[in-house]
């Protein structure tokens, strides 16, 4: 039911979080009410997939670091979260571990010279595989919510890529844009 959806906005997981927090999930779903946690259950170099490697301007086969994520709202997953950096920006650095990275990662990226300014992104939806039900605790004729994010520094390289995974029932995506 959409009218029950957790309504999200990309917006502050774009920006480094005020103070110094790291956990800009964990903020916004308090300042609803609720309660916003993560698992990281990879972090580490791998190989770019075809979807990886166009967003991140990098070849097929070429190393880059990944953190996998499973978000949670109220102890029920409602995401699944990858996101991927170049070799050049992200190796060696926290961003391949599975530490939470105090202040963030936006922040992290930026203490290492590489801030986001310009954001692309596309949502389709399609059904799911039976890994993604299970992580998902959703049912096998359920669809899911897939978002393709790359963020580009000042230069137009991308630094970062997300691909997210979110069943339909319990999400709606809300964007806002300035004119003029």
């Amino acid at each position: 039911m959409v009218s029950d959806a957790w309504i999200s906005t990309s917006m502050p997981y774009l920006q480094a979080a005020p103070g110094g927090q790291g956990d800009t999930w964990g903020a916004e779903a308090a300042a609803r009410g609720r309660r916003g946690t993560q698992r990281i259950v990879h972090a580490g170099e791998v190989p770019a997939s075809a979807v990886v490697a166009r967003l991140l301007g990098v070849d097929q086969g070429d190393v880059v670091v990944v953190r996998r994520r499973i978000m949670y709202l109220d102890d029920q997953p409602c995401e699944l979260t990858d996101s991927y950096y170049p070799a050049r920006v992200a190796a060696g650095t926290a961003l391949a571990g599975t530490a939470k990275i105090r202040g963030g990662a936006v922040r992290l990226l930026a203490e290492l010279g590489h801030v986001g300014r310009r954001v692309q992104e596309d949502v389709t939806a399609r059904m799911t595989d039976e890994q993604e039900r299970d992580l998902l605790r959703i049912a096998e004729d359920a669809p899911v919510l897939c978002l393709e994010r790359v963020v580009l520094d000042g230069s137009e390289r991308p630094i970062q890529a997300d691909l997210i995974t979110m069943p339909a029932d319990r999400q709606r995506l809300r964007y806002e844009l300035r004119m003029g």
